[in-house]
């Protein structure tokens, strides 16, 4: 897994999230309480002398670990985040899973509509999944939530893309270049916390964190940061081989994240 150079994609990613808050009007985060999401966090703290700007969003279906609630309401109170909390069903649809699927979406569209929200900072990497490697640092959403991932816009030099359709929003990706192992090690530099069942019992831990219902646990006996990096840097398996709905064949997500699916 290549390492890249931490303060140099830390400070691309300041200055995405500096020019997301500069060009839009009402910008927004989302926190699904991973690692990921909590980095970018950290880094709009660093960006903003010490304050995440904006509202921090999580779709809650209610099933989550209980671990990343206690993880939610801890570190929103001490980083004093405006956090909103948009309530998700869980219910059978035909595209993804009923937990995490195209639901999550529908909720986000709900929240977004009620607070006018015109930007949307998302923690996706390209090295998750193939889907997302189609992916822009703003990457502009109809008012259906619906992305041309056949028409992306290039972003050659710095030079990212505003907001194309005035009544949908566009997406922004300040850790698209990272890895998963540049975000753990970043974590140890930074000190950043962490929900606790990213660690080892002793026998297992969680790599990617979704809900109680399409997450299971990975053999692992990785207790600290140091020893996830370490176990990442001898793994070859797939990042979110715990995540259920990303065992469905690829045409599934893509077909979720061309609805709007985070």
């Amino acid at each position: 897994m290549i390492k890249q150079d931490l303060d140099s994609i830390e400070t691309k990613a300041e200055f995405i999230l500096r020019e997301a808050t500069s060009r839009f009007r009402n910008v927004a985060a989302l926190w699904s309480m991973g690692k990921d999401s909590t980095v970018m966090l950290a880094i709009a703290r660093k960006a903003f002398l010490g304050k995440v700007p904006f509202p921090v969003i999580h779709i809650d279906n209610s099933i989550d670990f209980p671990e990343a609630y206690e993880f939610r309401d801890s570190l929103a109170k001490k980083w004093r985040l405006n956090l909103i909390v948009a309530e998700s069903a869980i219910k059978r649809n035909l595209i993804g899973a009923a937990c995490c699927g195209k639901n999550k979406t529908e909720a986000l569209k709900t929240v977004m509509a009620e607070y006018g929200f015109d930007a949307l900072i998302v923690s996706i990497r390209r090295d998750e999944h193939g889907i997302r490697a189609k992916e822009r640092y703003m990457s502009p959403r109809d008012k259906d939530f619906k992305w041309d991932y056949k028409n992306q816009p290039a972003e050659l030099w710095d030079n990212y893309t505003s907001k194309l359709d005035t009544d949908g929003h566009v997406r922004i990706h300040p850790l698209l270049d990272w890895n998963e192992i540049d975000i753990w090690r970043y974590i140890k530099r930074e000190r950043i916390p962490v929900n606790p069942l990213y660690f080892s019992n002793g026998r297992q831990r969680y790599r990617s964190l979704g809900c109680t219902h399409c997450t299971t646990p990975l053999k692992s006996k990785a207790k600290t940061v140091e020893g996830i990096i370490k176990e990442l840097e001898a793994d070859k398996d797939e990042e979110r081989s715990g995540r259920s709905m990303d065992k469905e064949r690829e045409y599934v997500m893509q077909k979720l994240r061309a609805l709007g699916y985070m």
